[in-house]
């Protein structure tokens, strides 16, 4: 019993605490890179503006350069974020203000016309403003890594064979923002050829941080991945219409979505967060915009951290929703699954045992027949919020134990009051479904992800 009312207590104070997120890694660029035959070579001189501050925060470099303050700014052109505070992401500092506007000062911005044949390199800070269309034309972008640069799509057409559309070698911050009433397509139809040591394979590549925003429309066609990041990767604003035979949307560091209209059709993962050398980074974080994901494998599937608190999102795939630990705090979310609906793996060390917590939100889980699970974890599940309805032959497995404080649970149909383990032959109180109840039978949530965010707090 002693073991039992001390894990209450650390469920409790786990509860109500506000875990803080660690900062990202460092990454080195690779070498080898090769110019290609015919390039244009694009630089912009300018001086910084100040910095227009962050949304809670700031980041390690300013984002004023080429930045409207929200006072000039039209009112639809900003997008408006509500985050939780108290979630497992520290959400302060993710996105800058510059990051939420959807409109570019285009005032100084350089102007390219696109001609096929001939790469585009950019090699400054600044704004450019790109149109017309083309065939094997790579906008590469090698500028020095305390630059931002905003590449501006208004009415673009690439069509690649082997090469990404759009290549971000070096930069501090690269933002891809869609033109109002602008519809531009980006395709590669072969295989992605390597760029020295560099494997890009995606149709926009970027090895640093990479914002997407505007008010036009992106289409993505791949023979690989969608949209590939080497760092942070955020979506603020537009409309995306993502088609590939790997992952759609795929970062080292993170996926951070405030708005934008996205569907994807995947022939692996919708969104994926992962870096393959560094388990303690690796999160995905929503907060809004519509996102309808139809993927052969996982919808959204992160090393670290799993947190949604806003927006509507339908996914249909293989696994729904995956990370060591899934937090839901608000939102729609549909999802349409023939492995596990949602899924709490040990994917990450940083973090400690899997949990699934749902404190708020609307959530619908509708799973295939078979050896199916609705929410499955390694560890714990914590329902406070929310509701929930699950139609599933298995509706809950965990290992380690779960509670029920709060929210509404329907289950085939049928209102419950606490979580049991309905798995054959899964964790404790295992057995056919209806066993014995579980609730605040458990060990400990999450064991030492206290203070952690993203990346840390071992």
């Amino acid at each position: 019993m002693g073991n039992v009312n001390m894990a209450k207590a650390l469920l409790a104070a786990f509860l109500a605490a506000t875990l803080a997120a660690c900062g990202g890694s460092v990454y080195e660029r690779e070498s080898g890179e090769q110019q290609q035959a015919e390039t244009v070579v694009v630089s912009e001189t300018s001086t910084e503006d100040a910095d227009q501050g962050k949304l809670g925060g700031s980041d390690e470099q300013g984002d004023g350069a080429g930045a409207e303050s929200d006072e000039s700014a039209a009112g639809s052109s900003v997008t408006q974020v509500s985050m939780a505070t108290d979630g497992v992401i520290d959400t302060a500092d993710l996105f800058t203000e510059r990051d939420l506007e959807q409109v570019a000062d285009t005032s100084g911005a350089t102007q390219i016309t696109l001609t096929s044949g001939q790469d585009v390199e950019i090699t400054a800070e600044g704004v450019y403003v790109v149109s017309g269309s083309a065939t094997d034309v790579t906008i590469r972008v090698t500028a020095a890594d305390t630059d931002k640069v905003q590449i501006v799509l208004d009415g673009v057409t690439i069509e690649n064979a082997d090469a990404p559309c759009i290549y971000v070698v070096s930069a501090d911050k690269v933002f891809v923002t869609t033109a109002a009433g602008s519809t531009n397509r980006l395709e590669v139809t072969g295989t992605f050829s390597a760029d020295g040591e560099t494997n890009t394979d995606a149709v926009i590549f970027a090895k640093d941080d990479l914002v997407l925003n505007g008010q036009g429309t992106l289409q993505i066609s791949s023979t690989d991945n969608g949209i590939s990041c080497k760092d942070d990767l955020k979506v603020t604003g537009g409309t995306y219409d993502i088609a590939c035979s790997g992952d759609a949307i795929e970062a080292n560091d993170s996926i951070r979505i405030a708005d934008g209209t996205i569907s994807i059709s995947s022939q692996k993962d919708g969104l994926h967060a992962e870096n393959d050398e560094d388990d303690t980074v690796g999160y995905i974080y929503i907060c809004g915009g519509t996102l309808s994901i139809s993927a052969a494998s996982d919808g959204i599937q992160a090393t670290t951290y799993l947190q949604i608190d806003g927006g509507d999102i339908a996914v249909s795939a293989g696994e729904g929703l995956e990370a060591t630990y899934v937090q839901i705090n608000g939102g729609n979310v549909d999802v349409s699954a023939s492995d596990d609906g949602i899924n709490a793996s040990y994917k990450s060390t940083a973090i400690g045992d899997p949990v699934i917590q749902i404190t708020g939100g609307e959530l619908s889980i509708a799973m295939a027949q078979g050896d199916t699970d609705a929410i499955d974890s390694n560890g714990y599940i914590y329902i406070s919020g929310g509701t929930v309805d699950i139609s599933a032959q298995f509706a809950f497995d965990y290992m380690l134990g779960a509670e029920m404080t709060g929210g509404t649970v329907y289950v085939n149909g049928e209102q419950v009051t606490q979580i049991t383990e309905s798995m054959m032959m899964g964790g404790p109180g295992g057995g056919m479904m209806g066993g014995d109840p579980m609730g605040g039978q458990m060990g400990g949530p999450g064991g030492g992800q206290m203070g952690g965010g993203p990346g840390g707090g071992m």
